[in-house]
């Protein structure tokens, strides 16, 4: 086993980072250039931008942000949401990205995964899937989870191999932001049918949940809500961090963040190498 990556994720509408369940009820929280430094200096492996709104406007506007980002923070960024053409991809990848996660359009049109691996090689291609249980089956959906497509997930994950992605992104929106672990299932199945990594997201509330995902295949995980619920908690701490940014007034209610139980990457990435599941730790991660 390589060493498993740890993915700090940016939901982003607009300027400002979100944050939701199920990929709904969206709360502003602040900046994600902001974030981004942070979780880059305290050790991520990797971050992804993710236009949550893209879809419904056909259109991916990040190139501002993923431009500010990439001067600041030197991990590999990927960048999704509203990427349907080539020319998308190539602008998303001039304005600093790394990779890119498409979606929607690989489910319209399949033979747009074949064609951008091509063009720009598949380990900068992603295919993302975000997967609803429905009668008894595991469902792809788009537009976060919003919009039915009727594809089998199971039978998406293999093709999409086939046609040259270089990686899964696998969200169950049904965990997604609950914090009660990851859909274990879920992961085991995709991971048994492909070779290429899969990276898991949705649903991660403490280092033991990341434990848990890669013993059951994962190669990499993908959080937000742990991770954001830290930071904001450290921000708030020192006097005028973050002051009249964010709809955080949740920070200062009392009512705790439910199954989460925020924590920094330091911390989760211990808990994987407490577990004996190798990772990368740096100067910053090991503060």
């Amino acid at each position: 086993m390589g060493n498993v990556r740890v993915i700090a994720r940016l939901d982003i509408k607009g300027p400002n980072l979100v944050k939701g369940i199920h990929l709904e009820g969206l709360r502003v929280l602040g900046k994600p250039e902001e974030f981004a430094k942070y979780y880059y200096e305290n050790g991520a492996d990797e971050l992804f931008y993710q236009d949550v709104v893209a879809s419904l406007y056909e259109r991916n506007s990040l190139q501002d942000i993923v431009t500010r980002t990439a001067r600041q923070s030197f991990i590999p960024l990927t960048v999704g949401g509203g990427i349907r053409t080539l020319d998308d991809i190539r602008e998303t990848l001039r304005a600093g990205a790394d990779k890119v996660a498409i979606n929607t359009q690989a489910i319209k049109t399949p033979s747009f995964i074949q064609e951008a691996a091509r063009k720009f090689g598949s380990s900068t291609i992603v295919v993302a899937l975000e997967v609803i249980r429905t009668g008894g089956k595991f469902l792809c959906y788009t537009d976060c989870g919003r919009e039915h497509t009727g594809v089998d997930a199971l039978q998406w994950a293999a093709r999409v191999e086939e046609l040259g992605a270089g990686e899964i992104l696998l969200t169950s929106v049904d965990r997604e932001g609950t914090g009660t672990g990851f859909d274990l299932e879920l992961i085991r199945e995709v991971s048994r049918l492909v070779n290429i990594p899969v990276i898991a997201h949705g649903g991660m509330g403490n280092g033991q949940h990341a434990v848990e995902v890669v013993h059951a295949g994962a190669s990499a995980l993908a959080a937000a809500s742990v991770f954001h619920y830290d930071h904001l908690q450290r921000a708030h701490r020192q006097q005028g961090a973050h002051e009249g940014e964010g709809n955080v007034e949740f920070l200062k209610s009392g009512r705790g963040f439910g199954a989460i139980q925020p924590a920094n990457i330091p911390e989760i990435k211990s808990a994987l190498y407490s577990a004996g599941i190798p990772c990368r730790f740096t100067s910053t991660s090991s503060r």
